[in-house]
């Protein structure tokens, strides 16, 4: 029985910077979860850029953790039960050779529920996110969203948009 090759310095730095990043997508989940806006400060770079497009309203930008939570804490603040739950991520580490970036394809959906009237919804959307490695951590720096389905009054199945294939042929 021959023993398995030893990973080499690269693939161990590569275990620890994607777990890295995917803890980081965890801690956003958790975070929005809870509503515990003043902790996005600890996730995302003060400058970082969040484009949103819900495509049932024009799209639009906000910049920084503080702005963020302002605006998710709006659009949830109807829901007497919310859950964001991560369906799918796909890290893609070293981008454009930088060993301290790195890119995500993240495909999410919030559980949700109108304290009004008691009425539960989903909603499922992609988010295309860049992360920056400063002083030995992962943070967001930009992130894009799109609605891709919601249930509910304003709901419906919306065109899928263009991705392109992951580099590394598929391997993430």
């Amino acid at each position: 029985m021959s023993t398995p090759p030893r990973p080499t310095d690269d693939e161990l730095r590569d275990l620890v910077d994607r777990a890295a990043v995917l803890d980081l997508q965890a801690r956003y989940a958790d975070v929005v979860t809870r509503r515990a806006w003043d902790e996005l400060t600890g996730l995302f770079l003060p400058d970082a850029t969040i484009h949103i497009d819900t495509v049932t309203r024009d799209p639009f930008t906000v910049t920084g953790p503080g702005e963020l939570g302002r605006f998710i804490g709006g659009a949830v603040d109807r829901f007497d039960f919310f859950e964001f739950v991560i369906l799918n991520s796909l890290v893609e580490l070293r981008g454009g050779g930088d060993p301290d970036a790195a890119a995500a394809r993240v495909f999410m959906c919030e559980q949700r529920r109108v304290a009004a009237d008691g009425g539960w919804s989903t909603a499922y959307g992609l988010y295309r996110d860049r992360y920056r490695r400063v002083d030995g951590r992962w943070w967001f720096a930009d992130r894009s969203y799109r609605s891709l389905a919601r249930t509910g009054e304003d709901g419906g199945a919306f065109p899928f948009p263009h991705l392109p294939p992951s580099p590394g042929g598929g391997r993430g």
